[in-house]
């Protein structure tokens, strides 16, 4: 169990909630969900108690924090002292419609933190960027999780699990637009698709082999309109008109640039995982270790809608 899940512990502890640990954390909510999810695997026993609407620590979990603490402390201020320099080079594969949203808060933390760690980014799908990493070609990848798994010799480190969306023109009225907080009915989002063209994500990548079997399981034989590989992209031609799109928004702001109605689907849509992949012998150094910190702190801005930090 990686040392980074007892931390998330703690802050969930002192902080009270999930989603303030994650912002101290500099996480997303679900990657702590997922932190503590996997900490209660390992200690085999529930940390907290989910029967109400929020989550509670259980006596487990304050007592596997009291046990904890004092070596995470001394580990911490070893991490910190002046002569503990992280340096080096790193090459780091990142999806190409992540990029604009993740590369520039990762490396301005990065300038602030490590300066004399150095980043060579590289764009590509997430099965290309994970094949480099195997091969090594690179030393570390932000991808999709692939829904076969990883192959042997690979760490994954979860960031964020965040269920597809489907969205359409925005409502022709002033003020009509609408983030709906209930799913459509599965017949509604069906009649909804077939009335409407397909702006399709590229079935090259994870995400659109995923929107690809669930719209043509709803909607057999469905063709589409046109297909791209950009998000941006794809909410572009949707607020314009062109048709509907079923797809991952990581970064809510491209929907303030280019306005559409964004709904949840039913239950038991597809969920996008993505995480940060390298080799399992090189997971725990410390510049992985650097960049997975940066990766993280550009992912919580990024959810909270925040621009990178100068």
């Amino acid at each position: 169990m990686k040392l980074e899940a007892f931390q998330t512990l703690a802050a969930v502890i002192a902080e009270g909630t999930f989603a303030a640990a994650a912002h101290v954390r500099h996480m997303t909510p679900s990657a702590v969900s997922m932190q503590m999810k996997q900490l209660e695997q390992y200690v085999g026993k529930p940390l907290f108690d989910r029967s109400g609407q929020h989550v509670r620590p259980r006596p487990a979990a304050l007592e596997l924090v009291e046990t904890m603490s004092p070596a995470l402390n001394m580990l911490e201020a070893l991490r910190r002292r002046p002569s503990i320099v992280v340096e080096g080079h790193l090459r780091v594969g990142v999806i190409e419609a992540l990029q604009p949203i993740l590369l520039p808060a990762a490396m301005l933390h990065l300038r602030e933190y490590h300066p004399r760690l150095t980043i060579a980014p590289q764009r590509g799908t997430s099965v290309q960027l994970t094949e480099e990493v195997k091969a090594g070609g690179l030393d570390a990848a932000i991808v999709a999780r692939p829904q076969r798994g990883l192959r042997a010799g690979l760490h994954w480190t979860p960031l964020a699990s965040q269920s597809l969306v489907f969205i359409a023109p925005p409502g022709r009225k002033a003020g009509a637009r609408e983030t709906a907080h209930r799913a459509l009915g599965t017949v509604e989002l069906t009649n909804r698709m077939r009335a409407m063209d397909w702006v399709r994500y590229d079935r090259a990548t994870t995400t659109g082999t995923m929107a690809t079997r669930y719209v043509q399981q709803l909607v057999p034989g469905k063709r589409s309109l046109v297909e791209l590989g950009s998000a941006a992209a794809i909410v572009a031609m949707v607020s314009a008109g062109l048709g509907f799109s079923v797809l991952q928004l990581i970064d809510r702001r491209l929907t303030d640039i280019y306005p559409v109605d964004v709904w949840p689907l039913p239950k038991g849509g597809p969920v996008f995982e993505l995480g940060v992949v390298t080799r399992q012998v090189e997971a725990e150094d410390r510049p992985q270790q650097a960049w997975l910190e940066a990766v993280q702190h550009a992912l919580a801005l990024a959810s909270a809608g925040r621009p990178a930090e100068r």
